[in-house]
């Protein structure tokens, strides 16, 4: 399974992730379909890093996308690579996405 390449979401965000170093760090951009603030999408900086598998394994990796261009919020993404019997590669995730809040009163509504 290869991470590096263009991969597209159910809501129609797209990846795009360099080669992946023999250390397994990567970097690339997320151009995000959704916004917290409704805005225009934009291109975001990824930066992560790949588990490599054990023998007969699928790569586990995770990564960080900063939102810097449109909201002050940062999202982290672990996830696993996993080929089926048609060839096809899928990447399955978990996310959680903090957003800068004003006050300690006000963290606990600071991530989803």
């Amino acid at each position: 399974c290869q991470l590096s390449g263009l991969w597209k979401n159910e809501q129609d965000s797209l990846m795009e992730i360099s080669a992946v170093g023999d250390d397994g760090v990567f970097q690339g951009k997320y151009l995000t379909q959704v916004t917290l603030g409704g805005g225009c999408a934009r291109a975001s900086p990824l930066t992560g890093a790949q588990q490599q598998p054990g023998e007969g394994g699928w790569p586990t990796f995770a990564f960080t996308v900063r939102w810097d261009k449109f909201s002050n919020a940062t999202t982290a993404f672990a996830g696993q690579c996993f080929v089926d019997m048609g060839g096809k590669e899928t990447l399955t995730t978990m996310w959680l996405l903090r957003e800068a809040v004003g006050s300690l009163e006000e963290d606990w509504k600071a991530t989803r």
